[in-house]
């Protein structure tokens, strides 16, 4: 169990970005633990099919709506899934380590922690699909 003084701080996030040649958005995460000299830096991964759509269609069905709304559900829901990933990560112990890390999309050899983003989704469904009706007006 880690203690107090190593609690994980986000101190920035940058993003999304469109990863080339993959269906994937990314987030960088500059994160932070009071006993690490310096932040490191955790590229979080979104697969758009495998993350983002499943998801989305779980959250607000067959939507409509202009390729603007697009967007933004889109920016919404990814950067949602992107910060659950990092819970999931933190709590699995893959950023203890004072190292750069990349997280994958939760498919393929991480597809157990799918289930993981999957509870977090449930809980907390009702607060993002508000978050996406004020932001977009569906």
């Amino acid at each position: 169990m880690q203690s107090m003084d190593s609690k994980l701080t986000i101190s920035d996030v940058s993003g999304p970005f469109r990863e080339p040649r993959e269906p994937i958005f990314s987030y960088d995460y500059s994160i932070q633990r009071a006993n690490w000299a310096t932040p490191h830096g955790v590229r979080v991964k979104v697969s758009i099919p495998d993350e983002l759509d499943v998801l989305r269609e779980r959250l607000l069905g067959p939507v409509a709506g202009s390729p603007g709304q697009q967007i933004v559900i889109g920016k919404v829901l990814s950067r949602t899934i992107a910060d659950w990933k990092v819970q999931i990560a933190e709590a699995e112990g893959m950023l203890a380590e004072r190292r750069d890390v990349m997280l994958a999309p939760f498919v393929g050899p991480l597809v157990h922690l799918f289930q993981k983003l999957e509870v977090l989704f449930e809980q907390n469904k009702n607060t993002v699909r508000e978050e996406v009706r004020t932001r977009v007006g569906l």
